[in-house]
């Protein structure tokens, strides 16, 4: 009898300690290293914004708090973003997003994600697109830009990044709004397209403005895709100002796995509000290049469905592969 009544009291005890320890871990998230994911090679404009984000956040999550970047790429994000969709939906990953390229890449092929795949956790960064020639080419305006197109009746040529993203996508909302036809030129990357248009290879350019910062003595940035003027280049016109409705650019913020549970989503989003308004985190954005443009929560998701309906909508009219 007394070692059946001790049998019972251990095993009591066992219980409690067991369920304690699922008690705490389920109420004192995070109790171990969060990692962000991030779908491309380490120094690229996603990448340095995931470090800085990692390096701030530790700070909002809580005492003893750890947040590391892992690199993941390949298949144009694929790899990082698809990493981040399959994993455990505990708030141990989370991942860089690039908007509108990630959604994209659901269209021209096979993916094991789409828009309802992630919980949306906030927006960071808005890089608009440009209009953009090489100064050599004598094109100071849009007006002037456009004429050039009618004249050359198709020959115009625009260099993308690549097909399928934010610069592409850029380029038929402009052709379509000035009435003009472009012949798209998509490169393995922005430096590769701005090179030629530098060069006089190409006669115009589609891309994101921190992509100009730095080769101003050789390119004409003619207008900005965005809703207003940057602080960056206040003298710039939008193609809004001047008559043509085209928004478009890079975003970039933090995903997790669809299904996170409410408190853990909580901490993460409360923790991220806080560090949108630090003024440190936004010397260190600033200073990489990277100004913020923050959106949490349902704004950031109605954002992503916004984009994904642009990429659903060239894809069908538009298939580019």
């Amino acid at each position: 009898m007394k070692k059946l009544k001790r049998t019972s009291m251990i095993s009591a005890l066992v219980l409690t300690t067991t369920l304690s320890t699922q008690w705490s871990f389920a109420t004192e998230y995070p109790s171990k290293t969060v990692e962000i994911i991030v779908g491309y090679s380490a120094g690229g404009g996603t990448d340095v914004m995931a470090r800085t984000i990692a390096s701030h956040l530790e700070t909002y999550l809580g005492e003893g708090a750890a947040a590391v970047v892992k690199n993941h790429p390949g298949a144009g994000g694929q790899i990082g973003f698809t990493k981040v969709a399959t994993a455990d939906a505990d708030g141990y990953t989370l991942g860089t997003m690039n908007l509108p390229a990630a959604l994209s890449l659901t269209y021209d092929r096979a993916a094991d994600y789409d828009a309802n795949s992630f919980t949306w956790l906030a927006n960071f960064v808005s890089d608009p697109n440009t209009l953009v020639v090489s100064k050599a080419s004598g094109i100071t305006s849009v007006e002037q830009l456009i004429k050039e197109a009618q004249d050359k009746q198709g020959a115009m040529t625009v260099g993308l990044a690549s097909l399928g993203g934010n610069d592409h996508f850029s380029a038929i909302q402009f052709a379509k709004a000035a009435n003009i036809k472009l012949t798209q030129v998509p490169f393995k990357g922005a430096a590769m397209a701005r090179t030629s248009i530098m060069g006089g290879h190409i006669n115009m350019g589609v891309m994101a403005f921190s992509q100009t910062v730095g080769f101003e003595e050789d390119l004409r940035v003619l207008a900005i895709l965005s809703d207003k003027r940057l602080s960056q280049a206040p003298n710039v016109p939008t193609a809004k100002e001047l008559g043509y409705d085209v928004v478009m650019g890079s975003y970039r913020g933090l995903v997790a796995p669809a299904g996170l549970p409410d408190e853990t989503l909580q901490v993460l989003r409360d923790a991220l509000d806080k560090l949108s308004v630090d003024p440190e985190f936004l010397a260190d954005m600033k200073a990489r290049g990277t100004p913020v443009h923050y959106q949490s929560g349902p704004a950031y998701e109605a954002l992503a469905q916004e984009q994904n309906e642009i990429a659903a909508k060239i894809w069908q009219d538009t298939p580019w592969k």
